[in-house]
C-alpha cells in the first residue's frame, strides 16, 4: 500500500524524521519497502500568473507571455504551451533556476536568453519538466488560489515522501491511511486525531428497496440515495494529487470521492446510478449461467459460489470486488445511491482469482473489514459528494444480518514472557495492549482481551502475544545466548559421509538433481507398486498430490526433460528421502507417527556407455554398466545379486543388491511398459540403494602378502543352459577348500551352434547345453604341489557333478 507521508501525519504527527518514522513502522510489524520524496530536488521555481500572452512575432507557436512573479515588475517569457492564457498561475522558473536533470542526466539550468529575437526572462513549467509526472500536454495549471511568488515545492507540498508498506495477509486493519496512524499512535505514544463523522442534513426520506437473501455472504449492508448531483465538475486538485501520491489515477469525481475515502479509512463502498436500477436492489449467491460485464470491460460468468447484487431484470455488481458497466456513473447521472457493506471474508476470498483480475475493494474485503463504520463511511462519503457535486441526500437504510462474534482471548503473563524471552509485568503486558485500544480485563497473572470489530487478526493467544512483543519493540529484546550444550558431531570411522557417496558417484560420471518429494499418483502405483501412497492435504500442484516412496519417478521424470531437449547422454542421481507407511513409527522429535521416512540413493544411466571414438561406434549403456558402478559405489563391500520381480524394472533384467545376505536395493533395466509410455528410445538403467548401506564402510584390516605364487588351473565345465553363473560360483566355493582356493573367475561361455535341422555343430555339447571356463587360483603358506592341486580340483569336478550336472568338457 501506498501513500503519502503527509496524510498520515494528519493523522498522527510524532516528533521524528521522515526515515526514524518508516524504521518505527517497519519495526512494529509494517515494513516499509520503499520511502521515496515525491519530488525530486529543485530551486527558484515560483507560482507565476500570466497577465499578457500575445504572438510571438517571429514564431507562429510561440506566445510571449507577461508574467507576475510578485517581484513587483511583470517578467516577459516566450512559452510554446498550448494552454498559455491570461489568468492563470503556472509554475515559473526564474533565471538561476536549476530543474530536474533530463535524458542526459545533468541538471537543467535557466539563464537569460533570446528566442526568436525576443528576450525571455524564465520559462514557464509543465509537469512532466518538473518530474512530478509525465504530462506534457501544456503548463501544470495551479489552483486559482495559489499565492503568486510563493515557493512551488510549499504550494504543491512537494518536500513530501511516499511510503511503500509491504503488509502481511493478516494485517488488514492497516489496509488504510487511518488504520496505520493508529498504529503509529500505539507505537510512538503520540496523539491520535479521530475526524468527527457528522451527519449530513437530509432532504428526503426515500429510501432503495434492498433485500438481503444471503447473511453468510453480507453482514451488514448500508445505503443511501442522493438526488440533483452534478458529474461534470472537476475533482478538486488537492484530491487528484493525494490519490496521485496513493498510485491511483484521477477518474471522475465520485468514483475518485469512493477512492480516497477507501485509503483514507479503509473501507470499500460502490456508486450506482440510481435511474439505471430497476425496482430495488437483491444481494445473493449468484446462479449458474449469470453474465455480468464489468467496469474493466470484462464479461464474466458466475456460479452459486460467488457473490453478486442483483436488481429486478440482471445483475448489476460482483459483491466486495467491482461493480458492474450496466449501473456505472457517468456525466449524465444525476442521481445515486452509495452502498457500503460488510462482506464475510470467506465469501470474497478466491473470488477475483477465478477471473483473473483483482482488485483493492476485493483485496480488502477477503482479509476483513471493520463491519461496524458503514454508517460513518457512507456520512463521510455523502459530505464529500455534496461539498464536490452538489445534490441532496435520502435517509440512511443500514440493515445489520449477522456480525462477526467477538471471542475472548486470554493472554498469561508468564507465558508471554517465556515466549518473547524476556521478563514482562502484567502491568507491561496491559500497557501495550491499552496503548492498541484492545479493551483489556485483568485476572490473576492473566489478560483477557476482547478484539474490536477492526481486527480480524486477534484469535488465539499467540496473536496477544505478538501485540505485546512489537509494542515492546522487537529491537529492545535482549540478546541471549543459547544455553544448550554445544558438541560437534563426530563421524564414526565405520561410516562415510553423504558427500563422499556424492563425489563417488561424480567421479562415476553422474550429475545429482534435486526433486520434490510429492510427486504424481499413479508413479506410486506404476514404478512402486504402492497402491496406498501418503496423500497430502493440501498439494501444491494437483500433478504432486502423494509422497514418493520411491526416487525412481524423480529420475525418469529428469530423463524426459532432458531428452525433450535433445540430450545425447543422461546420467544422474539423487540423494533424497522416501516416505513409507510403517505403524511402528511414533512421533518424535524428528519422525512422525506411522510414516518411515528413510534416505535412499538412486541413480540412472542413459545413452552411449562412453563417448565416441574414432575406432567403432560406442556401445549402449547397459545392465552390467550399472551394475558396475553399483559394485563400485559399494566398495570396498562385495554385494551379491540375484533376480528379482519389480514393478519398474524389466522382468529378466533387474537384481536385488544384497549385502551380507540383507536386500539394499534394487538395479535394472526399466520395464518395456513403462519405458513405450514415458516415450524413450531405449531403456534406462536404474538402482536405487539404502543410503545406510552405501555410507557403511568396513575398516581396513592388515593382512599378510603372500610369498608364494598362486597356483592357477582352468576348466571347462559343460552345463545346462539354465545353470547361472552365479549357481556355479557358489557350487565351485561350496566344493573347495576355502584355505587353498583364492580366486574364482569366469572367463569364457561357449554356446553351439545349432543348424536348421536341430543338429548341433561339434564341440561335444548338446542341445540346450553351453560351456563355462573357471580360471581357479589356489594358494597356501607353504609350498603347494600337484598332487594337492590336482586333489583339489577333481573334488570341485565331482561335486559339481552331484551339485549342478556339470561335466568337463572334452
Amino acid at each position: 500500500m501506498q501513500f503519502p507521508e503527509s496524510w498520515l501525519r494528519e493523522f498522527c504527527d510524532p516528533q521524528l524524521s521522515s526515515e526514524a518514522l518508516a524504521e518505527t513502522l517497519t519495526m512494529g510489524g509494517f515494513e516499509v519497502e520503499e520511502r521515496r520524496p515525491v519530488a525530486p530536488p529543485f530551486s527558484k521555481v515560483v507560482v507565476g500568473e500570466i497577465k499578457e500572452a500575445v504572438q510571438h512575432p517571429n514564431a507562429d507557436r510561440l506566445r510571449v507571455c507577461q508574467v507576475d512573479a510578485g517581484q513587483g515588475a511583470l517578467l516577459s517569457i516566450v512559452c510554446g504551451a498550448p494552454n498559455a492564457r491570461v489568468g492563470i498561475k503556472v509554475p515559473l522558473a526564474l533565471v538561476g533556476a536549476e530543474l530536474p536533470p533530463g535524458e542526459d542526466g545533468k541538471p537543467f539550468l535557466i539563464k537569460l536568453g533570446k528566442l526568436r529575437g525576443v528576450e525571455s526572462q524564465g520559462m514557464l513549467c509543465s509537469a512532466r519538466e518538473l518530474k512530478l509526472s509525465e504530462d506534457h500536454g501544456g503548463l501544470l495549471e495551479l489552483e486559482a488560489d495559489a499565492p503568486v511568488g510563493a515557493d512551488i515545492r510549499e504550494v504543491l507540498k512537494l518536500d513530501d515522501a511516499l511510503l511503500t508498506l509491504k503488509l502481511t495477509p493478516n494485517l488488514a486493519h492497516g489496509l488504510s491511511v487511518y488504520g496505520i496512524a493508529r498504529e503509529l499512535a500505539a507505537l510512538t505514544g503520540a496523539p491520535l486525531r479521530k475526524p468527527a463523522i457528522a451527519p449530513v442534513t437530509t432532504a428526503f426520506a426515500d429510501k432503495l428497496p434492498v433485500k438481503v437473501e444471503a447473511p453468510d455472504l453480507c453482514g451488514r449492508f448500508s445505503g443511501r440515495i442522493v438526488r440533483g448531483v452534478d458529474t461534470k465538475v472537476a475533482t478538486p486538485a488537492w484530491m487528484v494529487d493525494r490519490l496521485a501520491r496513493c498510485g491511483q489515477r484521477s477518474v471522475t469525481p465520485l468514483v475518485d470521492i469512493s477512492n480516497y475515502v477507501m485509503f483514507e479509512y479503509g473501507q470499500p463502498s460502490h456508486i450506482f446510478d440510481l435511474d439505471k436500477i430497476h425496482g430495488g436492489l437483491t444481494v445473493r449467491w449468484g446462479k449458474a449461467g449469470e453474465q455480468l460485464k464489468l467496469l474493466n470491460g470484462n464479461t464474466v460468468t458466475v456460479d452459486d459460489k460467488v457473490g453478486v447484487i442483483a436488481d429486478e431484470r440482471e445483475v448489476e455488481s460482483l459483491a466486495g470486488i467491482m461493480g458492474g458497466d450496466a449501473t456505472a456513473v457517468s456525466d449524465d447521472t444525476r442521481n445515486i445511491y452509495i452502498e457500503a457493506a460488510f462482506w464475510w471474508p470467506e465469501s470474497i476470498q478466491g473470488r477475483s482469482r477465478r477471473f483473473n483480475f483483482s482488485t483493492d475493494a476485493g483485496h480488502r474485503y477477503e482479509r476483513g473489514v471493520d463491519p461496524s463504520r458503514t454508517v460513518e463511511i457512507i456520512e463521510r462519503i455523502t459530505r464529500l459528494v455534496v461539498e464536490i457535486c452538489g445534490g441532496q441526500a435520502g435517509a440512511m437504510d443500514d440493515q445489520t444480518l449477522r456480525l462477526p462474534e467477538a471471542k475472548p482471548v486470554t493472554l498469561r503473563v508468564a507465558r508471554a514472557a517465556r515466549v518473547i524471552g524476556m521478563p514482562l509485568t502484567q502491568a507491561e503486558c496491559a500497557d501495550a495492549l491499552h496503548r492498541l485500544s484492545l479493551p483489556v480485563e485483568q485476572g490473576d497473572g492473566t489478560l483477557i482481551v476482547t478484539p474490536p470489530p477492526h481486527r480480524f487478526d486477534l484469535l488465539i493467544e499467540e496473536d496477544l502475544i505478538e501485540e505485546v512483543a512489537r509494542l515492546v519493540g522487537y529491537q529492545n529484546l535482549p540478546t541471549t545466548p543459547p544455553l544448550a550444550p554445544i558438541t560437534a558431531r563426530v563421524r564414526p570411522e565405520a561410516e562415510r559421509g553423504r558427500y563422499a557417496v556424492r563425489h563417488r558417484l561424480a567421479d562415476l560420471g553422474y550429475q545429482e538433481t534435486i526433486n520434490f518429494s510429492f510427486v504424481e499418483a499413479h508413479w506410486e502405483q506404476d514404478l512402486a507398486g504402492n497402491a496406498d501412497p501418503i496423500k497430502l492435504l493440501n498439494p501444491i500442484a494437483s500433478q504432486m498430490s502423494v509422497m514418493r516412496s520411491s526416487l525412481l519417478g524423480s529420475l525418469l521424470q529428469v530423463l524426459k526433460f532432458n531428452l525433450d531437449r535433445r540430450a545425447t547422454q543422461v546420467r544422474v542421481f539423487e540423494l533424497g528421502r522416501v516416505f513409507l507407511r510403517d505403524a511402528s513409527v511414533a512421533t518424535t522429535d524428528s519422525t512422525v507417527k506411522g510414516i518411515h521416512q528413510p534416505m535412499r540413493v538412486a541413480g540412472l544411466a542413459w545413452g552411449d556407455a562412453a563417448e565416441g571414438r574414432w575406432e567403432g561406434k560406442a556401445e549402449r549403456v547397459d545392465f552390467f554398466d550399472i551394475k558396475g558402478d553399483v559394485e563400485a559405489l559399494l566398495a570396498p563391500r562385495v554385494p551379491a545379486f540375484e533376480p528379482v520381480e519389480h514393478p519398474a524394472l524389466h522382468p529378466g533384467r533387474a537384481a536385488r543388491v544384497l549385502l551380507d545376505g540383507r536386500a539394499i536395493g534394487v538395479v535394472g533395466e526399466l520395464h518395456p511398459r513403462w519405458r513405450q509410455k514415458w516415450d524413450f528410445a531405449q531403456a534406462p538403467i536404474l538402482f536405487e540403494l539404502e543410503l545406510d548401506a552405501v555410507t557403511a564402510r568396513p575398516l581396513p584390516l592388515a593382512q599378510p602378502v603372500p610369498k608364494l605364487q598362486p597356483v592357477e588351473r582352468d576348466l571347462a565345465l559343460v552345463v545346462a543352459e539354465s545353470v547361472t553363473h552365479d549357481a556355479l560360483m557358489g557350487a565351485i566355493r561350496a566344493a573347495s577348500d576355502a584355505s587353498l582356493l583364492r580366486d574364482l573367475a569366469l572367463f569364457d561361455i561357449y554356446r553351439p551352434t545349432v543348424g536348421r535341422d536341430g543338429t548341433v555343430a561339434a564341440g561335444g555339447l548338446a542341445a540346450g547345453e553351453k560351456s563355462m571356463a573357471v580360471r581357479l587360483g589356489f594358494n597356501s603358506d607353504s609350498a603347494l604341489t600337484d598332487e594337492q592341486v590336482e586333489a583339489a580340483v577333481r573334488k570341485i569336478i565331482d561335486q559339481l557333478g552331484a551339485r549342478i550336472g556339470a561335466r568337463l568338457r572334452v
